[in-house]
């Protein structure tokens, strides 16, 4: 039997996960790590508290598994995309990763359309100036903190400095380098063009592989920190929802899946590039070679509900303590006692900004209709709902394009709520479905691996194998008329109160 790791460096946390050849969680393990936020709008990680996950947790899954570590055949990659990392000529960091919820790029993305000019963008890079991307983080370390960008040398996202970490190699892969806003899309390449335009040296950037490729092998160092076998081989790997993709067999036409973590995504494979003009959704390699996916995304999902549970939710919290279960299956029950509609009350996920379709940093959260009836219920059940509307926009631009999205998977720590996957089914009108497996991004990667190693021959011929389905959650035609009538509202109240957000973030 031969063994594959997946690692998945998430926002929260980075967990790691032994599979066998055939897809089977032998162990797991997951470390945390913090999330700072010096002003209003930022989003920093130290590059340090990855590294140190990551080897505690590649250790304790070969030491809990017993396995030899030289029967594991292979590593995959899996990360947040968008973070930029970046390092000096001897590879040591310079700074707090500036993470992908990071709106503090506005002038920046301000500079990219006048030097490139939005059209341009999209026609190269598949998709407009961004803040959240890395390209305009990039530049705001050039304008904001000149002597660290002198010294940079190396430029990696952070799934791209783990397997610096591991293998000494500088290298990414075509899934997550599309959304650093660099990447000639289409081409599968780093722009020139782009690059020369904003001044970026392209010998900073990583050689870019195929998502299966193998970029690198184990190195001597790595080996005694983690346990590994030196020598044992790191393929590409994929951006964490190209990685969920694979992890839940999205990788042919026709298929697309929602997944609810911090962020929220609906994302559908295609064979051939689609891009949207306006600028709504994002075109992106996708981790299957010579194929692309689009992605809709909203900034604040499973934030929301992490959000309203860390300031709301204490005695949810200690009863789940008590009774020995996770404090989100209390707050699913207690939303499940109101009814659609939270009693009129309408929730803004816009903690972060937004993405699909506004492209608003300055965005915010609000609740519409707030009234003396309102109890802390209806207001958890609100943002619940309020995820799934705006992942519901997501889907209107899809369709619009002409898109299939009928083929719903749903994953992310949200996923495994039945009452949120009602939700989806009902307001997409369409069945939404769970992969047997837990592990998303995680087997994703491994997947990945497992294809590089020689264990499968393709991406596709791995996931038919690898990857079922265990419920379906089919819609209920009374809830999608109900729901139609408050996503509408839902879709009126941005446009009503875009100028005021904009005026709000203007003052001191």
């Amino acid at each position: 039997m031969r063994y594959v790791i997946g690692i998945d460096i998430g926002t929260s946390g980075t967990k790691t996960v032994l599979f066998d050849e055939m897809g089977k969680v032998i162990s797991s393990a997951l470390a945390e790590y913090p999330l700072y936020q010096p002003k209003n709008g930022y989003a920093e990680q130290d590059p340090a508290d990855w590294r140190k996950a990551a080897s505690s947790t590649i250790r304790k899954v070969i030491t809990e598994s017993r396995i030899n570590s030289s029967e594991i055949a292979g590593i995959g990659l899996s990360g947040q995309m968008h973070g930029l990392v970046m390092l000096d000529e001897k590879g040591e960091v310079l700074r707090r990763s500036i993470i992908w919820c990071d709106q503090r790029t506005a002038a920046e993305v301000d500079e990219m359309n006048e030097k490139l000019g939005r059209e341009k963008l999209i026609e190269i890079t598949a998709n407009p100036a961004l803040t959240g991307w890395t390209a305009a983080k990039i530049l705001w370390v050039k304008n904001n903190e000149p002597d660290i960008f002198s010294k940079c040398r190396h430029i990696l996202l952070p799934k791209d400095y783990i397997r610096y970490k591991l293998t000494g190699e500088y290298a990414t892969e075509v899934s997550d380098a599309s959304g650093m806003q660099l990447l000639d899309v289409p081409n599968r390449c780093w722009s020139e063009e782009v690059c020369r335009a904003l001044g970026i040296d392209m010998s900073m950037l990583a050689k870019v592989y195929e998502s299966c490729e193998v970029t690198g092998k184990i190195s001597r160092a790595a080996a005694e920190l983690t346990g590994l076998a030196e020598g044992t081989i790191v393929v590409g790997g994929a951006g964490d929802n190209a990685a969920a993709a694979v992890g839940t067999g999205v990788v042919t036409d026709g298929k697309a899946f929602t997944t609810i973590g911090t962020s929220g995504v609906v994302f559908a494979h295609m064979s051939n590039v689609l891009i949207d003009i306006k600028g709504r959704v994002h075109t992106c390699c996708a981790a299957v070679p010579g194929c692309w996916h689009i992605m809709g995304v909203t900034q604040g999902a499973g934030l929301s509900l992490k959000w309203f549970r860390d300031n709301f939710c204490q005695a949810e919290k200690d009863t789940a303590r008590l009774m020995g279960v996770d404090e989100y299956f209390l707050m699913d029950k207690e939303a499940e006692t109101v009814p659609i509609g939270a009693n009129r009350l309408i929730y803004l996920p816009y903690l972060m900004g937004e993405r699909t379709p506004h492209l608003d940093p300055v965005a915010r959260g609000m609740f519409f209709g707030l009234s003396a009836i309102h109890t802390k219920k209806d207001m958890l059940r609100a943002v619940m709902e309020g995820v799934a509307y705006s992942l519901r926009d997501c889907i209107e631009v899809c369709r619009e394009m002409g898109i299939d999205v009928s083929d719903m998977m749903a994953c992310g720590g949200g996923g495994t709520s039945s009452l949120w996957r009602q939700m989806l089914a009902d307001l997409y009108a369409c069945p939404v479905k769970t992969a047997v497996s837990k592990e998303g991004p995680a087997l994703g990667a491994a997947i990945l691996a497992m294809v590089g190693a020689g264990i499968y021959g393709s991406v596709p011929d791995a996931c038919e194998k690898l990857v079922g389905v265990s419920k379906i959650q089919n819609p209920i035609e009374e809830n999608v008329t109900v729901y139609e009538k408050y996503f509408r509202i839902y879709d009126e109240i941005y446009p009503a109160v875009k100028d005021e957000f904009s005026k709000l973030a203007q003052l001191s």
